[in-house]
């Protein structure tokens, strides 16, 4: 009874709760309508007077829209009205300026018509004053011109030639001065002393009585010395000394130390004197070995070949006119290497060429010929370059010198050679060799001059044209060096030069 009496008050209360929530949610949507009713009418309102004074603000725009158009139509208005103005003026400018054209038209038109009558009247006075020259002169226009042309020719001939003569000797006296200039520093660069050496073919004794010894018994160790040297043991009876005869300067060397050795040894016999000589040929063969390595490292080549040091080294031994070969050798190399570095060129070639050019007289008393030819044939064969062979064959003008380093090895040679004290021949005797060899010359049929050049190594011989051809120069110098041959002695070779020219001379006076 009582759990009824609960549910039952528990179900009254559950709908008296939810009416009062009903009631409550009324009220609340009743005045949430309401409230929203008023908002928007609230908006609706705000809108409006948005919209008027919105609708104000475009109105005042487009009033100044206009305003600023209407006034900008006017500024252009006024510069049209300019414009036009300025376009008119300038059309009557250019009518007025049409005007005096066609006036200055009509003046030119006139004035081209007095003219071409005074151009007619003036070539009919030129045509008559011509015919009246050519009546007193007595010969055509043409032929007057072809006079005054040749006239002009000549004069203009003899100015050019004038003009070149100048110039010639301007650029050969500059050409002179600067090669006096390029010798001179290379002189003074290169200052070698020099004293004459002489071939050493005498062997001081103590006593003459080595002599005995030195034949032997029945000469067997003057005759075992001379075959294993391969020279000539002269023994006469200058006091005290002893002569040793050969072409070979090694040769001769080794047979002077052996000779020396055995002298200073005391026992001479055939075993013994075999013994020196083998000696003497190793260390005459390691100092020419040295003297090649010496000379190409002074000068700066490192890549000569073997049998190029070894015949350069021979000439240390080798001398001409008393002056040593090898250190005439060094010398040119160094001129010329100076001279190429002041004119630019190849240097080392130039040293090169400078320390080979005299390579021909190592082995000369072997092989005929001019040393110049028998070295550039040695280096050719040894595997020197065109350029080196050509300096070397033409450092005597054997062949004609195309390129600079060639003629460099020329002034170098001269320059060595004509050092004061450099050779041994005397001044007299030189003079007198140059005088034969022009006396010589000069002893032939249509000589007009001779010179003697080079220090005697080339002569010159000037022939009289009428008298002797083309043909005839060339047989008269094959005769002049025959000549030479069979009737002067002289070291190396002498070159002969005909010369046969024709020179017309006249003097402006």
């Amino acid at each position: 009874m009582l759990f009824v009496y609960i549910t039952a008050s528990l179900v009254i209360g559950a709908i008296i709760g939810f009416a009062i929530h009903r009631f409550v949610v009324a009220d609340k949507v009743n005045r949430s309508r309401e409230s929203m009713e008023r908002i928007l009418a609230d908006a609706a309102k705000q809108a409006e007077t948005t919209k008027k004074e919105l609708l104000l603000e475009a109105r005042d725009e487009i009033f100044q829209m206009k305003a600023a158009a209407e006034e900008d139509v006017k500024e252009r208005r006024k510069e049209l009205s300019a414009l036009e103005n300025r376009l008119m003026q300038r059309e009557e400018s250019i009518e007025r300026r049409a005007e005096s054209l066609d006036k200055r038209e009509h003046q030119l038109s006139s004035q081209a018509g007095q003219i071409q009558k005074q151009e007619n009247d003036l070539e009919l006075a030129i045509a008559e004053e011509k015919h009246r020259l050519e009546q007193l002169a007595g010969m055509s226009t043409e032929q007057a011109r072809e006079m005054l042309l040749d006239r002009v020719r000549d004069d203009t001939t003899h100015d050019a030639a004038i003009i070149i003569r100048e110039t010639e000797t301007r650029a050969r006296e500059e050409a002179d001065r600067k090669a006096r200039n390029i010798v001179g520093i290379a002189i003074q660069r290169v200052a070698a002393d020099h004293t004459a050496e002489s071939t050493v073919s005498v062997v001081h004794i103590p006593s003459d009585d080595l002599k005995g010894r030195i034949i032997g018994r029945e000469g067997r160790n003057i005759r075992a010395f001379e075959q294993l040297t391969g020279i000539n043991l002269i023994i006469d009876d200058t006091p005290e000394a002893v002569i040793l005869s050969s072409f070979d300067p090694v040769r001769r060397e080794i047979g002077r130390i052996t000779l020396e050795t055995l002298i200073a040894d005391g026992r001479i016999h055939p075993a013994r004197i075999e013994e020196m000589f083998n000696k003497a040929t190793t260390l005459v063969e390691q100092q020419v070995r040295e003297a090649g390595e010496a000379a190409a490292f002074e000068v700066g080549i490192p890549n000569l070949h073997a049998d190029i040091i070894r015949t350069l080294g021979r000439l240390r031994f080798r001398t001409s006119y008393g002056q040593n070969v090898l250190k005439h050798s060094l010398e040119v190399a160094h001129l010329a290497g100076v001279m190429a570095a002041e004119l630019e060129v190849d240097v080392k070639l130039a040293k090169r060429a400078g320390l080979l050019h005299d390579l021909g007289k190592a082995i000369d008393h072997e092989v005929e010929g001019p040393h110049a030819v028998i070295g550039a044939d040695l280096a050719r064969r040894l595997g020197e370059s065109k350029e080196v062979l050509h300096c070397i064959e033409a450092h005597h003008g054997d062949v004609e010198a195309t390129t600079v380093e060639a003629v460099l090895v020329q002034a170098a040679d001269a320059i060595s050679a004509s050092r004061p004290g450099a050779r041994r021949e005397t001044l007299e005797s030189y003079i007198k060799r140059l005088e034969k060899l022009e006396a010589l010359a000069e002893s032939h049929k249509g000589v007009e001059k001779t010179y003697a050049m080079q220090a005697g190594r080339e002569i010159r011989v000037m022939v009289k044209p009428e008298e002797i051809s083309d043909a005839e120069s060339v047989v008269l110098a094959r005769d002049i060096a025959k000549q030479i041959e069979e009737q002067l002695q002289y070291p190396g070779q002498i070159k002969v030069m005909v010369i046969r020219e024709s020179r017309a001379v006249e003097f402006a006076k």
